[in-house]
């Protein structure tokens, strides 16, 4: 190939657009399902990618870990893996729903009838519209709304990933809500159900009020909100006095079915087995023990409603407590009271709480317990962690509620080490973050709540026999013949019914509720890899090979991916999970859209360029937290110079014809080429461990070598064609060139691809990753002789005159060996340094005295 097409001026501008539609013409990242036959499933390396959530505008922590990945995938391709690397959207879940809802000012409304030609209100920032001035819409309506959103917001995004180079397969994508994707998730389900894997029961449930949604245990953050201690007094039964308790909620006194000290705590010891009625209320409720209680906590006695935090679920579900839950799902004291409440004090006491946000309830129970006097003091106020919904705005309540679960490990001990086992049996990316999969399986409380009580989802594909009453009748649940998948319930009808029939005594009711995003994210293995649809394929590319991701969701998407695998097939999803870090600021917080210090990449990426960008995230290590000033990215800004370099480096060894028959002779070039070799080596061992990072140091470091040493001393005789050194240092320049982008190419995608494309056939991503040459030279001579070139340079800039100042005479000092290796190149180092006479002289270190600048030029 010629040098015609080598610019006058290399420049890294227009090069994404350029490769992008170049790779995408000719082919380059796609899916190569012959050769993977071929090859067989040791030659594929799969990767089960991460679905961004389609509700809003990727941020830099995006660019950041889906970088990671890509470099790790770009090097596998170049050893000659048939590379599997699709692309999700992640559509339906309550983020969706929330963005949908304000950006179209609308909200769902299950009563109302569809309307073929309804427009919604805005079609954009409707934020600051209040719930109540949303425009009521159809369920159908809100979903159709949900898939024109996500669409667009998914267009966005795949045009980001193609300006960040992410080689993937773009023929290779799926919606978590597609209809393939809903037949996958229903089978995966009804086969759980089948197993007794999935059940449904009637139990506390932790749940939002604004989004009217139970929420799983993995989808909770603590926040901390401010409370205040109502020191109440319960009377003992025999009426010999009063037990002091401290509560944060006193509106939940109602529902208090005990109270509770720790079983070693003497001064409750005499009341356990005893009872005490509550304050208000004069309801009976005993005073039992339990290890959970903490003595030096407030009184060291707690009462136990049903439900205010999750300890009082532990406590109720292990002392086998009554329930008498008194919140409804809106957050609101519900109508009916508790059937204890028996005297028309305590009736009319409740009655003054019913239908009271919590906070209004609050406040009305505390002055009535004033009136009373059973409020004996409150506290200052004081801040405490408080659960919420990770998406959400106000504290959870827990309701007792109707939900589907699967089994995963918490109630299960079998099942539980079994999931151990397989995460032990992967390897983790760093090893840490494997700690952190085993202390979530360890300490989760329950099964895993799969159920939401909303809209734009995968339905859950049952119904319900209704009984003679029209009542369901829960130990007759209907389910679909896999062939008809995918259902939806409130549309189509079970077999063996009519329609007609839906509603109606004797007849079915369908399942209204949708699965949790995450039920259907947990198999993304099995949506990207053709599981149940596409055999060949599944068993090209599962188990996975890669699952990259972020430290965040280990317990949402690791963890609940891992528990799908082990239910379906006994097995690890993935041989090596990959977890990237966190972005902090330069505060070293935690980026996030809730903290409002989140930066837009697409601003990063047009103003440094994506090569600059990528260099920044594959500086740092997997599971390390990397720190991001928008102000002054100085990482970005290296990464930058160093794309630039490399088109510059490139069109200067390019300018050196290399004759048919050079070989290399010299014993500079040589030791450059060893050392490279020891680089390549170095590169391709920590690439093959994850470790991206240390292959660009080493690879970075022996380029700034190459260029500011190697380059500077073999270019006078590069030049010169009537040098006999010529052709070698010509021939290993471009050696050097060819090996130097390959290395690089995995992180400086599109640099290195410009530079390649100018003396190479093809790409350089699916050209072979570079073997050591294996010419035989001495390293210690190009590091040698590079000190040496380095301190003529120093004496020169000390002595005030340009480095191009001729040298009459100077002295190498230095050991024995070192002088060899530089009397080897010293026809190079004389060529560059302007030497006239060089002397040498036995020394413990490479040093350059005695220097003599020529008159005319001192």
């Amino acid at each position: 190939m010629t040098n015609a097409h080598i610019p006058d001026k290399p420049a890294l501008e227009g090069l994404e657009q350029k490769w992008d539609a170049a790779w995408s013409d000719a082919g380059t990242y796609l899916f190569d399902r012959d050769a993977a036959k071929a090859k067989g499933r040791a030659g594929v390396f799969s990767i089960d990618t991460p679905p961004p959530t389609a509700s809003g505008s990727l941020h830099i922590g995006h660019v950041f870990s889906y970088t990671h990945t890509d470099v790790k995938v770009r090097y596998e391709r170049m050893r000659g893996k048939t590379v599997f690397y699709p692309m999700g959207w992640d559509d339906n879940g309550l983020p969706t729903e929330r963005r949908v809802q304000n950006y179209y000012g609308v909200r769902c409304d299950t009563s109302l009838p569809y309307d073929p030609d309804f427009t919604p209100p805005f079609r954009g920032d409707a934020k600051s519209l209040k719930p109540a001035d949303q425009v009521p819409i159809s369920r159908r309506n809100f979903i159709e709304l949900c898939e024109e959103l996500t669409i667009e917001d998914e267009k966005q995004f795949e045009d980001l990933f193609r300006k960040l180079g992410l080689s993937v397969d773009w023929t290779q994508t799926y919606r978590t809500i597609s209809d393939d994707t809903i037949r996958t998730s229903q089978l995966a389900f009804l086969r759980n159900l089948e197993r007794g894997e999935a059940y449904q029961a009637m139990a506390p449930t932790l749940w939002d009020i604004d989004f009217r949604s139970a929420i799983a245990q993995a989808e909770l953050e603590d926040r901390d909100q401010q409370a205040s201690y109502h020191r109440v007094a319960f009377h003992k039964t025999d009426g010999s006095g009063d037990i002091h308790i401290e509560t944060t909620r006193p509106e939940l006194l109602p529902a208090c079915v005990a109270l509770v000290a720790n079983p070693d705590d003497e001064r409750y010891q005499p009341y356990f087995g005893s009872t005490v009625r509550t304050p208000l209320f004069d309801v009976e409720v005993p005073v039992l023990p339990h290890p959970l209680a903490v003595k030096d906590k407030g009184t060291g006695i707690a009462m136990i409603c049903t439900f205010g935090d999750v300890t009082d679920i532990i406590w109720w579900r292990e002392l086998d407590l009554p329930n008498r839950t008194i919140l409804g799902r809106d957050g609101r004291i519900i109508d009916e009271a508790p059937d204890v409440l028996v005297t028309d004090a305590a009736k009319a006491a409740y009655a003054e709480l019913a239908g009271k946000t919590v906070f209004s309830a609050k406040k009305r129970i505390v002055e009535l317990l004033e009136e009373s006097g059973e409020l004996l003091e409150v506290s200052k106020p004081f801040t405490h962690p408080v659960k919420f919904y990770e998406k959400g705005d106000r504290p959870l309540e827990i309701v007792s509620t109707r939900q589907w679960y699967l089994r995963n490990g918490a109630r299960d001990a079998d099942l539980r080490e079994k999931l151990i086992e397989m995460g032990r049996s992967m390897g983790w990316h760093p090893d840490f973050m494997r700690v952190r999969y085993e202390n979530w399986t360890n300490g989760l409380t329950g099964d895993w709540l799969v159920s939401r009580q909303r809209f734009f989802g995968v339905p859950i594909p049952v119904w319900y026999g209704l009984d003679e009453n029209g009542e369901r009748d829960y130990d007759r649940v209907l389910t679909p013949d896999a062939s008809r998948l995918p259902v939806d319930p409130t549309t189509d009808v079970p077999d063996g019914y009519t329609e007609d029939q839906r509603g109606v005594p004797g007849g079915f009711d369908a399942e209204r509720d949708i699965f949790d995003t995450w039920a259907t994210s947990s198999l993304t293995p099995q949506l990207a890899g053709g599981w149940q649809r596409d055999e060949e394929l599944w068993n090209l590319v599962a188990p996975f090979d890669v699952r990259p991701q972020g430290q965040d969701i280990i317990r949402t998407w690791l963890f609940s991916t891992m528990v799908r695998s082990v239910l379906e097939d006994g097995r690890a999803p993935w041989t090596d999970a990959a977890i990237s870090g966190f972005i902090v600021d330069p505060d070293r917080k935690k980026m996030s859209k809730s903290k409002g210090n989140v930066v837009t990449p697409a601003d990063i990426l047009d103003a440094h360029g994506t090569d600059a960008v990528r260099y920044w995230a594959a500086s740092s290590r997997l599971g390390a937290d990397a720190a991001f000033d928008p102000q002054n990215p100085t990482q970005v800004k290296i990464g930058r110079r160093l794309a630039i370099k490399v088109l510059n480096a490139a069109k200067f060894v390019l300018s050196f014809p290399v004759p048919e028959d050079a070989r290399i002779t010299h014993a500079l070039d040589a030791s450059m080429l060893a050392t490279l070799d020891q680089v390549v080596r170095d590169a391709t061992k920590a690439f093959d461990a994850f470790d991206h990072a240390r292959a660009l140091e080493v690879t970075e470091a022996f380029f700034w070598t190459f260029c500011d040493d190697y380059l500077e001393l073999v270019k006078e005789r590069a030049y010169n064609q009537a040098d006999a050194g010529q052709a070698s240092a010509a021939l290993a320049l471009r050696m050097a060139l060819s090996t130097l982008l390959r290395l690089l190419a995995p992180v400086l995608s599109f640099a290195a691809e410009e530079a390649w494309s100018w003396f190479e056939e093809g790409s350089v991503h699916t050209a072979s990753w570079p073997e050591p040459l294996g010419i035989e030279g001495d390293p210690a001579v190009l590091r040698t002789v590079g000190e040496a070139l380095i301190s003529v340079r120093r004496a020169k800039t000390e002595a005030k005159a340009s480095q191009k100042t001729p040298v009459a005479s100077l002295t190498i000092t230095g050991p024995d060996a070192a002088l060899d290796a530089i009397r080897s190149a010293e026809g190079d180092l004389a060529a560059v340094g302007r030497i006239a006479h060089v002397s040498y002289a036995t020394g413990d270190t490479v040093s350059v005295g005695d220097i003599v600048l020529t008159p005319q030029e001192a």
